[in-house]
């Protein structure tokens, strides 16, 4: 049985791509999965893999960073469905692991370099993105969400829940008149009461 295994690192990401790669190849089952990081242990996709194949199935993943992002992983999960008789085919790097026969000194030369390369390219990426982050904060740029109100609204909604015993609002209309977040004006007033 020819099986697929697609996964993007981001949610942002898009699987289309691989699944219809995997697809043309002749997969008749794709696991898919979103999920980050070097460990395999959130991996439930890869797991439930492992769990399905038989001898005899060939694996298709389209790219090595894909099945794994270190090369202990890749070393790993590669010889494990050897082991069970099961073939791997990275489609882009033109690499297969016949099940039983074992790589061949080039396959598997290729298979490690490939494999630390991809390895390098992401712990690059997670440097660059910290560089980056560490660079717009000295510079004073907010990280992360924007805030979903102005401060304008975030004083008449503080206005209007002071005086809400003469205006007769809810907390809930207070929100939905200002769009200040429940939650952020409870912090705001929080912040604003003296701890006694």
């Amino acid at each position: 049985m020819k099986i697929g295994y697609a996964r993007v690192s981001t949610v942002g990401q898009d699987l289309d791509t691989q699944e219809r790669l995997l697809t043309e190849e002749g997969c008749e089952k794709i696991f898919v999965e979103k999920v980050t990081g070097t460990s395999t242990a959130p991996r439930k996709a890869l797991q439930q893999l492992l769990d399905h194949v038989r001898e005899g199935d060939t694996l298709y993943v389209t790219k090595i960073d894909r099945l794994a992002r270190s090369i202990i992983d890749l070393n790993k999960i590669v010889p494990e469905l050897n082991e069970k008789g099961v073939s791997v085919v990275f489609l882009k790097e033109s690499l297969h692991f016949k099940a039983g026969n074992g790589a061949d000194s080039i396959n598997t030369l290729l298979f490690n370099i490939l494999g630390s390369f991809a390895q390098f390219e992401r712990d690059m990426i997670v440097e660059r993105t910290s560089e980056g982050r560490e660079r717009a904060k000295k510079a004073g740029k907010h990280m992360g969400r924007k805030a979903g109100h102005s401060e304008k609204e975030l004083r008449k909604a503080i206005d209007l829940y002071s005086s809400r015993a003469d205006n007769g609002m809810s907390v809930a209309d207070i929100c939905k008149l200002t769009g200040v977040k429940r939650a952020t004006l409870y912090a705001k007033l929080k912040q604003q009461t003296p701890a006694e």
